[in-house]
């Protein structure tokens, strides 16, 4: 059985910092792009980052120089290291497994964990 859970998420004030988590169990995580997506009220879903199996990242425009994403391949878990937040980047993320490159039709969600940036 698949699982993605994530975890991090909380209540910051403007300019404060926060590490979301995504522990992952059931899949070759090594073998999975990873990526953190968010959501906010009324808004489309969107990508914040993303991590290739072998380390490469890629962010959004609004958390470029703010975010970083990691991966720690042994642990099959996935980070997101949020600093400078901001009123803009309250929504709730989520974790993503894709697995499609390798596995096709495979590609699995967490539930989210809401960050909320505000004073």
């Amino acid at each position: 059985q698949v699982q993605v859970l994530e975890s991090g998420g909380g209540l910051v004030q403007p300019g404060g910092s926060l590490k979301l988590s995504c522990a992952t169990s059931g899949i070759i995580f090594s073998a999975y792009a990873m990526g953190w997506y968010r959501q906010a009220p009324g808004k489309q879903r969107i990508m914040v980052a993303a991590i290739s199996g072998g380390g490469s990242a890629a962010y959004g425009d609004s958390v470029k120089g703010r975010f970083t994403i990691s991966r720690d391949n042994a642990k099959n878990t996935v980070y997101l290291q949020m600093n400078s937040l901001q009123p803009e980047d309250t929504a709730v993320y989520y974790c993503n497994a894709d697995g499609r490159a390798t596995f096709p039709g495979l590609d699995y969600w967490g539930q989210g964990t809401q960050v909320t940036v505000s004073s």
